[in-house]
C-alpha cells in the first residue's frame, strides 16, 4: 500500500511540476522545464512497466536511470512538500497576491530579465540540475566498495571459535546498477579474505529474475573454509517469490528459509539459522521461535535475517547478521540521516547484554547515490569477551 501511494505521489508530482512549469513567463524556460517533467513521467512509467516484465529500463543508459530515481526519490518529494507548505500558507493568509491566476505581464520573448524573473527561472532549473548532479555523483560511486573490518566481542562465544572470521555480504542488487566487472571484483575481494564462513543476507537481485543467472554464477564462485549460508531479502521476491526460491535452490544459492544449516569449525558445532523475508516484528518472532525449538543446544547459533529489526526477537542467539538498510543510504554523519529515521539499527555493530547485531551497508546498489554510507564487504572477526555489553 505504501509503495502504491508513493508511486501515485510521484506521478502526481510530475504532472504538478509540468503545470507549474507552464506558468513560467519565458517561453524557452516553459518548454525546457515542461520537457524535463514529461521525460521524467515517461521514465518513471518505463521503470514501472519493467517491473511487469517489459525490459524498458534496460534500454536506458545507466546515468538516465540514475537521474530518474534521483529526481523522484530525492528531489521531487521535497519539492512537493514545499509546494504543500506553500499552499497551506496561502490558504491560511488568504493572500490573493500569492494565488494570482494570470502570468506576469513581462514580454515572453524579451532577452532581459528582471529580478523576479531571474529568481523564478533559477527556481525552475535548480531541481532538474540537482537530479542530474546526483546522477553524476552516482556514476562515480556505483562500482566502488570498501572492505570494512569489525571485531565482534561475544560473551557466549566458545573458546574454540575465538578468532573465527566471517565475510558478510548483503544487498548485491544484481541488476541495473550492479553488474559486469564489479561482480567479479566482489568475488575476488571476498575470496581473498579467506574467511571461515561467508554469510549472504539477502537482496541478491534488484527485482528481475533475468538477473538471477548472473547472481548464481557469482555465488558459486565464492569460497569459504567451512560454510556459505544465506537468507532471502525483500527485493528477491518482487517479481515472483516462488520462482526466485525455486531457481535459486536449483542454482545452488544456499538459502535458509526458516531452516538450519550446520558446520563444525575448530571442533565446535555451529548452527546457522535463517529466516525468510518477514513483514513486521510479530512474523519475525514466530519464525525465530520455530527455529529455536529445533536447534541443537550443544551448537553455537548464528542468525541470518535480512531486516535488522529481527534482532529484537532473537532471544539468546548471540550473533545476528542483517542488511536491508544500505547504511541509511543518505547520511550526514554516523548518527544523522535517513538511517535512524527509518530503522532502529542501520549500520555496523550493535551490542546489548548477551548478544550482538551486525548490519551491512550492502555491497550493491538499488539507488544510485550514497552519502556517508559506502557500499561494503564486511570482514568480521569473532572474539570471546568477558562481558556481554
Amino acid at each position: 500500500m505504501i509503495f502504491y501511494a508513493l508511486l501515485f505521489l510521484m506521478f502526481f508530482g510530475d504532472m504538478l511540476w509540468c503545470r507549474a512549469a507552464l506558468r513560467q513567463p519565458r517561453r524557452w524556460v516553459r518548454w525546457m522545464t515542461v520537457a524535463f517533467g514529461m521525460a521524467q513521467f515517461a521514465g518513471l512509467a518505463g521503470v514501472l512497466l519493467s517491473r511487469f516484465g517489459l525490459p524498458l529500463e534496460e534500454a536506458l543508459p545507466r546515468w538516465t536511470y540514475s537521474a530518474i530515481l534521483s529526481w523522484h526519490l530525492v528531489i521531487l518529494l521535497p519539492w512537493l512538500a514545499w509546494r504543500f507548505l506553500r499552499l497551506l500558507i496561502v490558504l491560511a493568509t488568504k493572500a490573493a497576491r500569492a494565488m494570482r491566476r494570470s502570468a506576469p505581464s513581462a514580454p515572453a520573448d524579451g532577452l532581459a530579465m528582471n529580478r523576479r524573473e531571474f529568481i523564478g527561472t533559477a527556481a525552475a532549473f535548480t531541481p532538474p540540475l540537482l537530479s542530474f548532479g546526483a546522477a553524476g555523483l552516482g556514476e562515480a560511486q556505483l562500482d566502488g566498495f570498501r572492505i570494512r573490518r569489525i571485531e565482534v566481542p561475544l560473551a557466549q562465544l566458545p573458546q574454540a571459535l575465538d578468532g573465527m572470521t566471517i565475510a558478510h555480504l548483503s544487498d548485491f542488487h544484481v541488476g541495473r546498477f550492479t553488474r559486469g566487472r564489479v561482480l567479479e571484483r566482489i568475488v575476488e575481494e571476498t575470496n581473498r579474505l579467506d574467511a571461515d564462513v561467508i554469510a549472504l543476507t539477502g537482496d541478491f537481485i534488484n527485482h528481475s529474475l533475468r538477473d538471477l543467472p548472473a547472481t548464481i554464477e557469482i555465488v558459486r564462485a565464492l569460497r569459504a573454509r567451512h560454510a556459505i549460508v544465506g537468507c532471502e531479502g525483500n527485493h528477491d521476491l518482487i517479481e515472483n517469490a516462488h520462482a526466485f526460491r525455486r531457481d535459486a535452490a536449483r542454482g545452488g544459492i544456499p538459502l535458509l528459509l526458516g531452516d538450519i544449516a550446520g558446520a563444525t569449525i575448530q571442533g565446535q558445532k555451529v548452527q546457522f539459522l535463517g529466516i525468510p523475508w518477514t513483514h513486521g516484528d510479530d512474523a519475525a518472532r514466530r519464525e525465530i521461535a520455530a527455529l529455536l525449538a529445533r536447534r541443537d543446544p550443544s551448537a553455537w547459533p548464528l542468525l541470518l535475517a535480512h531486516h535488522p529489526h529481527a534482532w529484537d526477537s532473537a532471544g539468546d542467539i548471540p550473533l545476528t547478521l542483517s542488511g536491508h538498510t544500505h547504511g541509511g543510504q543518505l547520511m550526514l554523519n554516523e548518527r544523522l540521516g535517513v538511517g535512524p529515521v527509518l530503522f532502529r539499527y542501520w549500520s555496523g555493530l550493535y551490542r546489548r547484554a548477551g548478544s550482538a547485531l551486525v548490519v551491512s551497508n550492502g555491497v550493491g546498489n538499488w539507488f544510485p547515490v550514497r552519502v556517508q554510507a559506502p557500499a561494503e564487504i564486511l570482514h568480521l572477526t569473532l572474539r570471546r569477551s568477558a562481558e556481554g555489553a
